[in-house]
């Protein structure tokens, strides 16, 4: 029970967070897509600390990932290790982060967040390694050991021809 309501209390502060600190008529839809995605990357980030602490499996993370992605705009959920292998995601694809941009163009740039450069990487929509489908990833540094969790949207969704 601790557990859920430490989530609860992390969410209305994210929330509360966001809310008060966007200016919406100043930013463009896509800065305030961003900011939601920054939003919904650190609950996730909270959501999976409480999670492993609470003994859950991958497989019983993975089902929850999948479960908000099912129903939300947000279509991908990347979360490492701290070697940068995405051993949490609703994809089921088997992915490692990188940190060298020969390698990596789009994904190295969540590289920092491992090494603790970095909080918070916003990257505007762009073609990604694995396939030529265009995306929209937002990460935020783990908040219980070095790590990358990032959301993704497909830039098709962004711009409503979905």
């Amino acid at each position: 029970m601790h557990s859920i309501r430490k989530l609860a209390v992390v969410a209305v502060v994210t929330v509360a967070t966001l809310t008060v600190g966007s200016n919406a008529q100043a930013a463009s839809a896509e800065e305030i897509v961003a900011q939601h995605m920054v939003g919904e990357a650190l609950l996730a980030a909270h959501l999976v600390a409480i999670a492993e602490r609470a003994g859950m499996s991958p497989d019983e993370i993975n089902a929850i990932l999948k479960d908000v992605a099912d129903k939300s705009a947000i279509a991908e959920f990347w979360i490492t290790d701290p070697s940068g292998h995405a051993y949490l995601t609703n994809t089921g694809i088997d992915f490692s982060f990188e940190a060298d941009p020969a390698k990596q163009p789009q994904a190295s740039a969540f590289w920092p967040l491992i090494k603790g450069e970095k909080d918070i990487v916003i990257q505007e929509p762009r073609k990604r390694e694995i396939d030529d489908r265009v995306f929209m990833y937002v990460g935020v540094a783990g908040v219980d050991k070095s790590r990358i969790v990032q959301v993704g949207v497909d830039a098709e969704s962004l711009s409503g021809r979905e």
